[in-house]
């Protein structure tokens, strides 16, 4: 058993703010399982590219363990669906995201996520970014960030 402690998630934060990136995984799985089972640290100001799992479809779960992080589902043509706040004892603790299904997170405050996907994990056909965003690491992707996160506080606000 490999247990998840406080101290863990701190120590994962520490990491990631180290990275450029702003996050950092931490696996339970190796990349053949058939399960992908673990934990990202993510910290405000990281970007991840709205992606979705196709071909081979897979169902992906994410629940927060500490902080929170808004988990935005997209339409196929880069329109909010809806946006779900994670947060350990708020409303919304985690989402079961669909196959086929547009999406990424945010970090609102430093957090820790639980990530459960169907492997195995084959790097060419994991993730499906979508078209209509930025990609990780260019230009573009700290404004359209910045947009994201304009409207999950309006979003927020509105309740």
């Amino acid at each position: 058993m490999r247990p998840i402690t406080q101290k863990l998630l701190d120590d994962l934060l520490e990491q990631a703010a180290q990275q450029e990136r702003r996050r950092i995984p931490y696996r339970f799985h190796e990349h053949e399982d058939s399960v992908q089972r673990m934990l990202n640290a993510i910290l405000p100001g990281s970007y991840i590219t709205p992606h979705k799992h196709e071909n081979p479809d897979k169902v992906e779960l994410i629940a927060a363990l500490m902080g929170r992080a808004a988990v935005v589902h997209f339409t196929d043509s880069g329109g909010i669906h809806n946006i779900h706040i994670l947060e350990p004892g708020g409303f919304t603790l985690g989402v079961d995201i669909s196959p086929r299904v547009y999406h990424n997170f945010v970090a609102l405050t430093p957090c820790v996520v639980l990530e459960i996907i169907q492997g195995p994990y084959i790097a060419e056909t994991h993730k499906k970014f979508a078209d209509w965003a930025p990609r990780e690491g260019t230009e573009e992707a700290a404004a359209y960030l910045k947009g994201l996160e304009k409207l999950i506080y309006a979003a927020e606000m509105n309740g």
